[in-house]
């Protein structure tokens, strides 16, 4: 397998400025042995970010103090749902980059980054300098009680200093995914984790901190990722420190950065409000629906993981062929993903169906949960077999940049779930017609994608026969 200094399966050095005019170069190595070499260690980083919440929670709740852990749980919530709006920084820096690693174009690639990091640190900066602003919100959204208001301050206060770090990693990881090396991707994501509940265990426990130590382990988590992450692009090497200003303030590159990032932000918003929905809608039901959803949500949530690693595989892949401008790789690269995340899709549902009672008795002990969760669980086990194909094509999507059309179809989906809530509600279907409608959405995401897939290849490939 051919590398470039530090690029995996590089072409020749091309300029992404020419690639218009070239029709095709070296085809990049395919086969399955290469998608499940990127997607498994993505899987796995996945899994590992669920276990930072439970040592955070584990690690407080030993404090005693019934206030404090549901702070820091309010606290996770509120960080999550902020920095996860800024995953587009992730998802725009790895497709930009997988572009320019099929294209060959080291200096775009230095250059990618620059910019991600750049804005990841604008953003990270003015969420920090508004954070009173932002704090008073999420305390009024959240309706916590004085005691946990107490807490949940201190914690967030500390925490969202953490913003631009945070946001840069994101860059960082963009960038490592791009190239291909999901290993590398995988060893930071740990690392963080890693350290973060190092850090956790010394500063609330040893130090004895308290929740102002959670806050400060993962302030010290995020600046040590920066670091490492850094360490590991010059390694591969990157230089984004050395690129010219004028070339990061080029307003072309600024503009499709801006783009491709806006569109990912609309359609990640749109996701969002999907689940605030349907989280909503069910709570409307009494608290045993309520905590019967959140239990087969985190059921949908396993499979979630699998799934998504196979999309970073697309995104690489189909982001490298456009690249080159290999419209057999990128056909093939699309194929290849849309197969994986079908099949995963399929497993992780039959698992779910045949092994959700289980689960269920697991995770709760109420009997009346218990009960209503099992009566849902066939319509929750299919989510993650019709979620697969909208998984694949979103990666496939990012990848070739397609983001317009995604943000577009995106919002059609959420119609359509609309749509279908009104529907099931008019036939008074319940928590079974919640359900459905989801399922729904998820089928469109993927259906719609799939429709528009042919005319987005003829676009990008111009003399593709189909």
């Amino acid at each position: 397998m051919r590398q470039d200094r530090g690029i995996p399966n590089a072409v020749p050095r091309r300029p992404i400025r020419e690639m218009s005019a070239v029709s095709a170069s070296t085809p990049l190595p395919l086969g399955h042995r290469r998608v499940l070499t990127l997607a498994l260690p993505m899987t796995l980083a996945n899994v590992t970010t669920p276990l930072l919440g439970f040592v955070g929670a584990a690690v407080v709740g030993r404090l005693g103090d019934a206030a404090l852990l549901g702070a820091i749980s309010l606290g996770a919530v509120i960080f999550d749902a902020l920095f996860w709006s800024f995953g587009s920084l992730r998802m725009a820096t790895a497709g930009l980059t997988a572009q320019a690693v099929g294209a060959g174009d080291r200096a775009e690639i230095d250059r990618t980054l620059a910019r991600a990091l750049a804005a990841g640190t604008l953003a990270g900066l003015a969420i920090a300098l508004l954070q009173w602003p932002i704090g008073r919100a999420a305390f009024a959204l959240s309706g916590a009680s004085p005691a946990v208001l107490e807490g949940l301050s201190a914690y967030f206060h500390i925490r969202i200093l953490s913003a631009p770090f945070a946001l840069a990693n994101y860059a960082v990881l963009g960038s490592v995914l791009g190239r291909g090396r999901t290993d590398l991707g995988l060893i930071l994501q740990v690392a963080i984790n890693l350290i973060n509940i190092a850090l956790t265990l010394a500063l609330v426990l040893g130090a004895d901190f308290g929740i102002a130590g959670a806050a400060l382990a993962a302030l010290g988590a995020e600046v040590s990722g920066v670091v490492l992450g850094l360490i590991v692009v010059t390694r591969l090497g990157s230089r984004p420190f050395r690129v010219p200003l004028a070339e990061i303030r080029d307003g072309a590159a600024l503009r499709r950065t801006l783009s491709v990032n806006v569109d990912v932000i609309l359609r990640t918003l749109a996701i969002i409000a999907a689940i605030v929905l349907f989280s909503a809608l069910g709570a409307r039901q009494g608290d045993v629906i309520l905590a019967a959803n959140a239990v087969l949500w985190n059921l949908f949530l396993i499979g979630g993981f699998f799934l998504d690693g196979f999309a970073t595989a697309a995104e690489t892949l189909c982001g490298q062929s456009v690249g080159a401008r290999d419209e057999k790789g990128f056909r093939a690269a699309a194929t290849l993903s849309l197969r994986w995340c079908l099949g995963f899709g399929l497993a992780v549902s039959a698992l779910a169906l045949l092994g959700g009672t289980p689960f269920i008795d697991f995770v709760t002990t109420n009997g009346p949960v218990r009960e209503a969760a099992r009566a849902y669980l066939p319509l929750a086990a299919l989510a993650p077999l019709t979620a697969a194909a909208a998984f694949a094509y979103d990666g496939i999507y990012i990848g070739a940049t397609w983001t317009r059309a995604m943000r577009n179809l995106m919002l059609l989906a959420l119609i359509a779930f609309g749509a279908a809530l009104a529907l099931v509600q008019f036939l008074h279907l319940g928590n079974a017609g919640l359900w459905i409608a989801f399922v729904v959405f998820l089928g469109a995401r993927g259906l719609s994608q799939a429709i528009a897939y042919p005319r987005l290849v003829r676009r990008t490939f111009p003399g593709s026969s189909s």
